[in-house]
């Protein structure tokens, strides 16, 4: 796993907001965490975890995964332009980046892909695949919980 950037995270998300012109507060409702916290993040002194940075890149309306490329949880994907093109592209939404992220992703692991690059791509996909499982499970038992109540 990368390091995590802290300041240039700060600085990034501090860049985005200001250059959609939300304000601070804005965002912080927007994403669910309170003006301080936001601010100690846009300063470097606080560590988001990948939730939060996925509520703030939701309110900023950019790729979850640009702000875990820059908070070094995400691996850059060294240098591919076609991932660079799908995650700058503001007209596609969250879900379809990451299809075709992993569609990419998938392609480059069938085709020429070193074993290792193969293995963490399908790694990753299990990954994001059990999440959903769980997320989904977890509506469940919350949506049956209420129809006994």
């Amino acid at each position: 796993m990368a390091t995590l950037k802290v300041g240039s995270l700060g600085e990034y998300i501090r860049e985005q907001r200001e250059s959609t012109q939300v304000s601070l507060r804005q965002l912080a409702k927007t994403a669910g965490v309170s003006n301080p916290y936001l601010s100690q993040i846009e300063r470097g002194v606080k560590k988001p975890s990948a939730e939060i940075l996925s509520q703030i890149a939701k309110g900023l309306r950019i790729s979850a995964e640009t702000l875990y490329v820059r908070a070094g949880i995400l691996d850059d994907h060294q240098g591919s332009d076609v991932v660079a093109a799908i995650l700058s592209d503001v007209t596609i939404g969250e879900r379809h980046k990451r299809t075709l992220i992993d569609v990419d992703e998938s392609f480059r692991a069938e085709h020429g892909a070193t074993p290792a690059t193969a293995t963490k791509a399908t790694a990753k996909k299990t990954t994001a695949r059990k999440t959903a499982a769980k997320k989904t499970t977890a509506k469940k038992t919350t949506a049956k919980k209420r129809s006994t109540r």
